[in-house]
Order: structure tokens, then C-alpha cells, then sequence
């Protein structure tokens, strides 16, 4: 195997361990059905004990950072050593072949992409018509963190990486990304958690993440707009 296709995967977390432990358990199975070494490494903003341990029983590298979701990335980034960078939320779910397909867009010139907005369980009606309307947005914004992006290193550290900031910390990557060069869709190897929209209600979370996209455009500072999701969370 090319080490240019070997892949170091970053993952954010912050009082995540239960996703998580299922996701690293699926990333080691892929590893093993794709037969080439994974590195995955955890960047902790929560410093929490069942994390690393977590970490330890999986081959993880664990290390600690400041609650800020685009440092994490930013710190995980720093420490990976194989040229293909893969970010993933803490509740993404494997689907599939996902190592493969990202390993063959690379091979094929892709500067970097991002996977298709799936939920994972069984499809509602809400579900599948959010799914439709997130395929239409990212053809003509921007496809966020939860959607598994993924870049060459050397495209990535050319763009800026993604923006020290809590909130839409990616949205400046990928767009540097899709200036930079060939920027794909994937079509099937990730799955979204649908928790959180369960929790909060369909179409009141989808509401809010579209009103944060607002402000956002806006020129709303992310640390701001992250203190704003934060209170609306706890109010429920």
C-alpha cells in the first residue's frame, strides 16, 4: 500500500464515549477487512478518564485540548502521519466500505471530499427528507463536519486547515478545498446519528442549525453563535 493512501482519522470528543466506542470499534474492523494500518486519534476537550481508557483498549492515540472543536481538529491534524486525513464526529457511524472509497478518491486525484448525508437506523419520513434537502444544499454550500470530510494533507495545510473556532470551523476548508482542486461526494461508507434531531424535535433542530447558518453568513462571530447553541440546547 502507497503510504500517500494510508489515512490518519481525527475525532473531536467531548463527553462521547458511548458513540464513540462503538465508532472505534468499527474503524479497527474496517482496518482489519481493508488489511493496511489505520491511526486514529481522539482529541479529548473533556480530559475525561473513560475516554482514554477507551482509547487505550482500541489502539487510539488520546490526547487532551481546550473546548473548541476547530482547535481539536487542528491539534489531531498536527499529529497524524500518513497523508490522508479523515475527520469524523464522535457519533459517526460506518457504513459499508468507507476506507475503500476514500482511498480510491485520493488515489484518483481527489483533493478532498466528503460523504453523502445519510441517518442511520431506520428511515422516517423527516429523516429522508432531510436528506434530501442536505443533498441539495451541499450542491451549493457547504457539507459540514458531521458528513465525514476528508483531504490530502498537502491540501489541507495549503488552505489553512480548518478555522480556530467552535462553530463552522469548516466552512473555510471546504471551501479552500473546492478552490484548490477536484473536492468529491461519496455516495455511501458513512451514516449520521439521528439522535440529536430526535432529541430536539425534526424540524425545530433543523430550524435552529439553519438559523445559526444565518447569523453565521451574517458575519455573527462563531463564538457567539456557539454560546447560542449552547443555551438553546440546555433550555431543550
Amino acid at each position: 500500500m502507497s503510504a500517500e493512501l494510508a489515512i490518519s482519522v481525527i475525532i473531536p470528543c467531548w463527553h462521547d464515549e458511548q458513540p464513540l466506542e462503538r465508532l472505534l470499534g468499527q474503524l479497527r474492523e474496517a482496518e482489519r477487512l481493508v488489511g493496511s494500518p489505520l491511526q486514529i486519534i481522539v482529541v479529548d476537550a473533556a480530559a475525561s478518564e473513560r475516554c482514554r481508557k477507551l482509547c487505550q483498549h482500541h489502539g487510539a492515540l488520546w490526547v487532551t485540548a481546550t473546548p473548541c472543536r476547530g482547535e481539536q481538529l487542528r491539534q489531531g491534524a498536527a499529529l497524524a502521519k500518513h497523508d490522508s486525513l479523515w475527520f469524523l464526529h464522535a457519533d459517526a457511524e460506518l457504513d459499508g466500505q468507507p476506507l475503500s472509497a476514500l482511498r480510491q478518491a485520493i488515489a484518483q486525484g481527489a483533493a478532498g471530499g466528503y460523504f453523502a448525508f445519510r441517518f442511520s437506523g431506520a428511515p422516517c419520513w423527516q429523516g429522508c427528507l432531510l436528506e434530501r434537502l442536505v443533498a441539495w444544499r451541499n450542491r451549493i454550500g457547504v457539507p459540514y463536519g458531521d458528513q465525514g470530510l476528508f483531504a490530502r494533507r498537502s491540501a489541507y495545510l495549503a488552505v489553512g486547515q480548518h478555522a480556530p473556532w467552535p462553530l463552522f470551523e469548516e466552512v473555510p476548508l471546504v471551501e479552500g478545498l473546492r478552490a484548490y482542486g477536484d473536492f468529491r461526494r461519496l455516495e455511501h461508507g458513512l451514516r449520521v446519528s439521528p439522535r440529536r434531531w430526535q432529541r430536539d424535535g425534526w424540524w425545530r433542530r433543523a430550524c435552529r442549525n439553519r438559523l445559526l447558518a444565518m447569523g453565521f453568513m451574517l458575519g455573527i462571530a462563531p463564538a457567539t453563535l456557539a454560546r447560542l447553541y449552547a443555551a438553546a440546547a440546555r433550555r431543550g
